[in-house]
């Protein structure tokens, strides 16, 4: 993953003074005037309706400093309701019922405190398949889908594949998708990650099993695919990243050491043992870290290919080969 470097204030500039997430009268939790009882705009009007719901909470997340602030709070309404943001739109006078406002009500305070979208509600997407997160593991972003696009051009014929780190299962499974003769093994040093991971393949109806262990430790034989990406922030950067992630994501799967080479040292490491002949690993890379990562893997005596860019350019796909 590739956090963006935000210096952005943390702090919440609304909806609750107390730090807590619970409106300190409960009755205000069942009304969208009660989001916004001081210090906001006095635009709104009071109501029940998806229209005047949305008004007041684009005010908090506005406060917060949340980039969009009526498009995210659309995503929590239409998630505290079951259904769309685009349905929303389409009735901005539909009433909104008690339940689903004191759900939506404690869903923005998480957000007004800049846990990330996917944390509230639970899922994220990538590759077009639908992933269970939980703070265990990071949260798949769109960067990493270049190494996907990396292994199924440089791989197509890959049957056994392994991800180191594997988080979600995001790499692993959305490989699997597309190739349907492999099947994967998954590794994970938080059992709670390999957890949710192995649910993420049973429930889409994946081969892949996932272990908890640390890196390669837990796996012997040879792959055709080797996945990973890898914590590779510098340890001290860590603090000045964009608050959803600094505050929230687990730091183990993001610090990389004071170099953030650690965990490639221990990958590269491994896969001379790990590469069947002619096999492939593809590696994320951070900003500007090509060249580093590229001297490890020669100085193991293995093959280093120009790295996949992303879409923003950057040199995001380490290819290396026995």
């Amino acid at each position: 993953m590739s956090p963006p470097d935000d210096r952005r204030a943390e702090g919440p500039a609304g909806l609750n003074r107390s730090g807590n997430g619970t409106p300190p009268d409960d009755r205000r939790a069942e009304s969208p005037a009660g989001l916004n009882r001081s210090g906001g705009p006095p635009a709104c009007q009071p109501g029940e309706t998806v229209g005047a719901w949305l008004c007041q909470a684009g005010q908090v997340l506005r406060a917060a400093a949340i980039e969009s602030p009526r498009m995210e709070a659309r995503w929590l309404l239409g998630h505290a309701m079951g259904v769309t943001a685009e349905a929303l739109l389409r009735d901005p006078r539909a009433a909104v019922s008690s339940e689903a406002g004191q759900r939506f009500t404690a869903m923005l305070a998480r957000r007004a405190r800049r846990e990330p979208m996917a944390y509230i509600t639970g899922t994220a997407g990538f590759w077009g398949l639908d992933f269970a997160v939980s703070p265990a593991t990071l949260i798949p972003r769109a960067d990493s889908e270049t190494l996907v696009e990396a292994a199924l051009e440089h791989a197509p014929n890959a049957r056994r594949v392994l991800d180191l780190g594997t988080g979600t299962g995001c790499l692993l499974l959305a490989v699997l998708s597309e190739l349907p003769a492999a099947t994967g093994i998954g590794i994970d040093i938080n059992p709670e990650a390999a957890a949710l991971a192995q649910s993420n393949a049973t429930r889409l109806g994946l081969p892949a099993k996932i272990l908890a262990g640390d890196w390669a430790e837990a796996v012997a034989g040879r792959f055709d695919l080797v996945l990973s990406n890898p914590p590779y922030i510098e340890a001290a950067a860590i603090p000045a990243l964009m608050p959803e992630v600094a505050g929230h994501e687990p730091a183990a799967a993001l610090d990389g050491g004071a170099d953030g080479l650690t965990a490639y040292r221990a990958i590269i490491a491994a896969l001379p043992r790990l590469l069947s002949p002619g096999g492939l690993a593809v590696l994320e890379l951070g900003q500007g870290q090509a060249p580093a990562v590229a001297r490890l893997a020669r100085d193991a005596g293995l093959t280093w290919l120009e790295p996949r860019p992303d879409l923003n350019g950057i040199r995001r796909a380490a290819l290396i080969r026995p």
